[in-house]
């Protein structure tokens, strides 16, 4: 077996981000004029949306879709998280790069390409942006019939994501890929960001810090969406118990999939999940530093495929489209 891990660095915005440089607020409040009403002056002088007011950050991230991905329709209900768009993109750049680290330095860009979005949400926002940048087919699962609603609307509302974007609902919840992953599937890679918190008196606690660093208040009830989120944020043992479980089901479909991924939010939880994905055997382990603003995130993605295996991968999967 062949571990490998490779040195974290310094994250930032990749390369490749639309949204790299500072936002250029006058062609987004063009995209939506709605979004003027949030634009003031921050302590600095300088002309910025209001982080602290949920609504402005809905509508920014709207504009943005609107303005660098061609999204006109991105509707949801508002009880369900609103993602920022920079960092879900740097996700999709980061595991593309992966794919072409694969690949002899070329990413496999087009429809041969599949995807596998695990808690897809009601925002469609992983499959928006791999389906705009690189013309992947997506599938994305969720525990809530809700949010596969939603999400299904988004991609019917928008000629771009129509025929590439297929919402599965997962409907065991302590499932993740099993009843979403056939014996005959074949999935280049799997993507996922995790419930983090354990509670919602977790969430809250970390929703206080959140809006006290954006506005400077002290907020003793946060406003919070719990009616629609719960499942995105929360779940029994938090970010790492959901790991590892993905982990183990992974090892179950490990001939059915390239690349497995997810999103590592605790550096704490780091140590342990190497240690699982050692036990089970795979192939080779790959960490990826990422970082939005002052945080600092990773991917950590895992293969069971040995190299003559992925050999044939490539040559038969990949190899039309370079």
């Amino acid at each position: 077996m062949s571990l490998k891990k490779n040195k974290q660095e310094k994250a930032r915005l990749h390369s490749r981000n639309k949204n790299r440089e500072r936002y250029d607020l006058r062609a987004l409040t063009t995209a939506i004029p709605e979004l003027k009403k949030y634009v003031k002056p921050n302590k600095f002088g300088v002309d910025s949306v209001d982080f602290s007011n949920l609504y402005a950050v809905k509508l920014l991230n709207k504009a943005i879709l609107k303005q660098y991905y061609g999204i006109e329709s991105w509707e949801f209900p508002n009880e369900n998280l609103c993602p920022p768009i920079p960092g879900r993109a740097n996700y999709i750049h980061h595991i593309a790069d992966l794919l072409g680290e694969s690949n002899f330095g070329t990413i496999p860009f087009g429809d041969k390409i599949t995807c596998l979005d695990i808690g897809l949400g009601a925002s469609c926002i992983y499959p928006i942006i791999g389906v705009t940048e690189y013309d992947w087919k997506f599938i994305g699962s969720d525990i809530d019939p809700k949010s596969i609603a939603s999400a299904q609307n988004i991609v019917n509302s928008n000629s771009s994501l129509k025929g590439n974007v297929e919402c599965r609902l997962q409907k065991n919840p302590k499932d993740v890929f099993r009843g979403i992953i056939g014996k005959e599937d074949k999935i280049d890679l799997t993507i996922c960001n995790p419930p983090f918190h354990s509670s919602i008196e977790d969430a809250q606690k970390g929703t206080r810090r959140k809006i006290k660093n954006l506005s400077g208040k002290k907020v003793k009830t946060p406003e919070l969406n719990f009616a629609g989120i719960s499942n995105e944020l929360i779940c029994d043992g938090g970010e790492y118990q959901f790991i590892q479980n993905m982990i183990g089901e992974s090892k179950k479909i490990s001939k059915n999939c390239y690349w497995f991924s997810t999103l590592v939010s605790k550096q704490s939880n780091l140590k342990g999940i190497y240690k699982i994905l050692e036990k089970i055997e795979t192939n080779q382990i790959k960490t990826i530093p990422m970082g939005t603003g002052n945080k600092s995130t990773r991917i950590v993605a895992w293969t069971f495929l040995s190299s003559v295996e992925q050999k044939e991968w490539r040559e038969t999967r990949w190899k039309t489209l370079l």
